[in-house]
């Protein structure tokens, strides 16, 4: 895929995102482990690192978006609504993911003499770096008092529960949910 291409279509999805989560929504466990796993592998197969620096570039890039996912996991509230655990992004979210861009854009800048490519390893570096948010939003959602779901029911049906997620909210309150919803 073309880099500028890539970049344009990662943006536009991380805007859309951060609309939707600024005005709240369901913590869905697929939205928030699985797709970022997915666009992860992805970028990992994308990724060509040609030289010494070009992993350099991604190494960093790599620590400096989980390190920004793990604060911006931290910064975003969960809370419970007519029976789901919502998630909702702060200001302090916000800013976290505009420190974490201009982060990558300097790093992208340094580094750039070496031979690395900023729009290299993208996908791969955005996935982490929500892989990471995802999992500390869930950590926080599974304590919250409200069924954590799995994917959003489509017109109307009920929304998909998972085992899993059942099994390990009911280790941190000590209850069952009816998974019927």
């Amino acid at each position: 895929m073309n880099t500028t291409v890539e970049i344009v279509l990662i943006a536009a999805a991380i805007i859309f995102v951060m609309a939707r989560r600024l005005l709240g929504e369901p913590a869905v466990g697929k939205r928030l482990l699985l797709l970022p796993a997915i666009l992860g592998v992805i970028g990992l197969t994308q990724t060509s690192v040609g030289s010494v620096s070009a992993l350099a570039f991604l190494l960093v890039s790599a620590a400096l978006s989980v390190v920004f996912g793990l604060l911006r996991g931290l910064t975003i509230r969960t809370y419970e609504r007519n029976g789901i655990v919502m998630l909702r992004y702060t200001a302090m979210t916000i800013a976290l993911w505009v420190v974490s861009i201009a982060a990558r854009i300097a790093v992208g800048f340094l580094m750039a003499p070496g031979g690395a490519q900023a729009g290299n390893g993208l996908m791969l570096v955005v996935g982490a770096g929500l892989l990471a948010e995802g999992l500390v939003v869930m950590n926080k959602a599974l304590r919250v008092r409200g069924q954590v779901v799995w994917s959003k029911g489509r017109n109307g049906a009920p929304h998909r529960t998972s085992a899993f997620l059942d099994s390990w909210q009911e280790k941190v309150h000590g209850t069952r949910h009816d998974s019927s919803r």
